[in-house]
């Protein structure tokens, strides 16, 4: 077996435990120097920036928070209109229902009146009709009574005996009866 040489120290990664101080003292420097840069030129780009974006939010946060209070504001306003809708919606349906009962209380009294004045013309009709009969009645009462004297008697009666006999008759019928009270 061949003899085996030990690696070197770069070849076997123990360089990294091992401290070297050239390195470190250039990694020292390089971090100084990038730091003062960044300080010097980024860091105010950044710092700058941020407060702008926090200058922007809490800018925004204050135009929620009037936003919000315009909307809790029209949002009352709303409720409060709504509010005065219904009322009046109520006071509306209220107002047609008593329109509608005075409506058909009218409508009821209107009928009542043409009934009544229906009935009436009907009376009248009827107690016209009633005379008109009665009369009709009379003079066939009279005709007959002419007829049936003249012929018990056998003779033509002149015009004064005919009314006498008439009248006689017609005295001795009852009409009342059927004029339902009238004489």
């Amino acid at each position: 077996m061949p003899a085996t040489s030990p690696l070197p120290i770069a070849a076997s990664g123990s360089f990294l435990i091992l401290p070297n101080v050239g390195l470190m003292v250039w990694v020292l420097v390089i971090f100084v120097i990038c730091w003062l840069l960044l300080r010097r030129y980024v860091f105010p780009v950044i710092g700058a920036t941020l407060d702008r974006r926090a200058q922007s939010i809490a800018s925004e946060i204050d135009a929620a928070e009037r936003l919000r209070s315009e909307a809790d504001q029209v949002l009352a306003e709303y409720r409060e209109r709504l509010a005065e809708a219904r009322s009046q919606a109520d006071e509306i349906i209220t107002r047609a229902r008593q329109a509608g009962d005075a409506h058909q209380k009218e409508a009821v009294e209107a009928a009542r009146a043409e009934r009544e004045r229906l009935l009436e013309q009907t009376r009248r009709d009827v107690e016209a009709e009633t005379r008109r009969a009665i009369d009709e009645i009379r003079r066939e009462v009279g005709n007959l009574t002419v007829l049936a004297t003249e012929k018990v008697t056998r003779k033509v009666l002149t015009a004064d005996d005919q009314r006498r006999l008439v009248e006689e008759a017609l005295s001795e019928i009852d009409f009342s009866v059927l004029g339902g009270g009238e004489g």
